[in-house]
């Protein structure tokens, strides 16, 4: 390319004179130092591009070395930039101005050859050193413009461009090396792809013969499936068959059982009717029986001047051992077995003069713990009581006296409640109170409490967990 190309704008340019072509003064002569030949009249070679820049770069170097009325005007401030900004900035208007102006480029020419020593030289002789760059003289001969210059510059464009074609060709070989290669590679994955594409296809073509065998076996299977199928649908018929007929025959029975329940309870309703009226003649013989030994025992007991019986076992081991709020009658109960079964409860207390032992905190705090003391005493207070006006039963509820607190209502009817001493707990007043009872009397004990349990069993009583006590109670 030209000299004069210029590359960017960063500088302002004086336009030169275009003449024929030709950039430059048209008053002026390109003559060279050691000829006197005009080449004004010659155009600018094109100049390969690594010999303008090392151009450009020789006259930025050797700018600022020169008088500053030698510098032309569009240079000067090129000249102040700093060395590394000055080539690459100001290289339009250096090439312009070496275009340009002969008389400026013989005045950077003769900085250059003086720098360029015996290369210089050589250059002006119009000869080159094998040995040196090219480029270089190329660079020193368009300055210097020797005779000849025009053929070094075209030399060194040559091995310019040769050095160029050299490395794009090893570039080239260099690509296709590594194209090579990497052919070489993707050739070696491919077979180890190619293997394992040839094992999972052989694997594939296994299971597919393990799946048509499958496939078989399910065939056969589904076909004995049907046959079954088809065989059960059959026997399902059959037996529809006989169920109906043998719910007939049943509908049949129940008809005639019907008729002879009918006949059964006309005739129960005539035996009931008898047995009623013979009970009524039994109990009025039973009753009268009944009166006659009361008043018989009352003669007897005014005969021998016995004790009243209005005090029972357990209101003597009160007086004595337990602190009670109140007083409470007693009534009849019974014996039972160690369960929590409520129908156990009823049974003993079904039997005649039973008494009934409530371990009092052992069965609320098992049954509603949830409550305050006092709210506990009460409810399962307010319970016996119930069952004591069910059963006529002898009702005792005992509690801890350290948990007492004054202020009790009344008790109900039947129901004794005691608080055990200081120093006493509410166990050992439980055994007092079954020790004191009649060998033979029914004593029922409610405690889940396993020593209480076993220290009652040992005097004949019952004892009974706090869940029986607990769901008859909710049952009332």
């Amino acid at each position: 390319m030209p000299l004069t190309e210029p590359h960017d704008d960063h500088l302002p340019q004086e336009d030169p004179v275009v003449v024929d072509g030709a950039v430059g003064d048209p008053d002026s002569s390109d003559t060279p130092l050691d000829s006197g030949v005009d080449s004004a009249v010659e155009p600018e070679p094109t100049l390969p591009e690594p010999v303008r820049q090392r151009i450009v770069a020789l006259t930025a170097t050797v700018l600022p070395t020169l008088p500053a009325d030698e510098v032309p005007v569009p240079l000067r401030r090129v000249a102040k930039f700093a060395p590394n900004r000055r080539a690459r900035l100001g290289a339009p208007a250096i090439a312009a101005q070496l275009t340009a102006d002969p008389l400026f480029r013989q005045r950077v020419t003769a900085r250059v050859l003086a720098d360029a020593g015996d290369l210089g030289a050589a250059v002006i002789e119009g000869t080159a050193p094998a040995a040196a760059d090219p480029v270089e003289v190329a660079a020193l001969a368009y300055l210097a413009r020797p005779r000849g210059w025009r053929e070094l510059i075209d030399a060194s464009g040559a091995a310019v461009r040769a050095e160029a074609d050299s490395a794009v060709v090893a570039e080239l070989v260099r690509e296709a090396e590594q194209r090579a290669t990497r052919a070489e590679h993707d050739r070696a994955v491919a077979r180890v792809e190619a293997e394992k594409l040839r094992d999972e296809l052989a694997r594939v073509r296994e299971e597919l013969g393990q799946l048509r065998e499958e496939s078989r076996q399910l065939a056969r299977t589904l076909r004995e499936t049907q046959t079954r199928e088809r065989k059960a649908t059959e026997l399902l018929a059959t037996e529809r068959g006989r169920a109906a007929r043998a719910s007939a025959d049943v509908d049949a029975e129940l008809r005639r059982a019907r008729a002879r329940l009918a006949e059964a309870e006309a005739a129960a309703g005539v035996a009931r009717a008898s047995a009623k009226e013979a009970r009524s003649v039994d109990d009025a013989r039973l009753w009268l029986l009944l009166e006659t030994i009361g008043q018989a025992a009352v003669g007897l007991r005014r005969e021998l001047a016995l004790d009243p019986v209005d005090k029972l076992p357990a209101d003597f081991v009160a007086d004595a051992f337990a602190e009670q709020p109140g007083t409470a009658p007693a009534g009849p109960a019974a014996r039972a077995r160690d369960t929590d079964d409520p129908a156990r409860l009823d049974q003993l207390l079904a039997l005649p003069r039973a008494h009934l032992v409530v371990d009092g905190y052992n069965v609320t705090k098992r049954g509603f713990g949830e409550m305050s003391l006092e709210q506990q005493r009460k409810r399962l207070i307010t319970g016996l009581g119930g069952i004591a006006a069910q059963t006529g039963d002898e009702v005792t509820v005992v509690f801890d006296g350290a948990e007492r607190m004054h202020g009790l209502p009344p008790a109900p009817r039947g129901v004794r409640v005691l608080f055990s001493r200081k120093g006493e707990t509410a166990d050992e007043l439980i055994r007092r109170l079954v020790r004191a009872e009649p060998a033979g009397r029914p004593v029922v004990v409610i405690s889940s409490d396993r020593e209480v349990a076993d220290g009652v069993r040992r005097h004949g009583a019952y004892p009974l967990g706090a869940d029986s006590l607990l769901r008859r109670l909710a049952r009332s």
